[in-house]
């Protein structure tokens, strides 16, 4: 089953190309080679708001597949740890309107 999480962040003043270099180039291949989809991501005009689109159709939960990721050799690896720039997470499951 496709599970959907929509992910908003605050990200620190300042930070935000410094942030968005490294979700682009670490975060992002590395959530794709786990078997997620990225739907979209995007930056909102004004603000330090970072929100972000994330599917997992494979075996197993999406809270699964995300431990998994966190776990994983090449995740604990990313030093300095992406998530730095960020002062504030919500994540949200959604699901599509017809």
């Amino acid at each position: 089953m496709r599970t959907v999480q929509l992910r908003r962040y605050k990200v620190a003043p300042g930070r935000m190309e410094a942030w968005v270099g490294e979700w682009r180039d670490r975060v992002r291949p590395l959530r794709e080679a786990h078997g997620f989809e990225v739907a979209g991501a995007w930056v909102a005009e004004g603000s330090d708001e970072f929100v972000w689109v994330i599917a997992h159709d494979g075996s197993g939960t999406f809270e699964e597949a995300d431990a998994a990721y966190y776990a994983s050799p090449e995740r604990v690896a990313l030093d300095p740890d992406p998530a730095r720039h960020l002062v504030e997470v919500r994540t949200d499951f959604v699901h599509e309107v017809t």
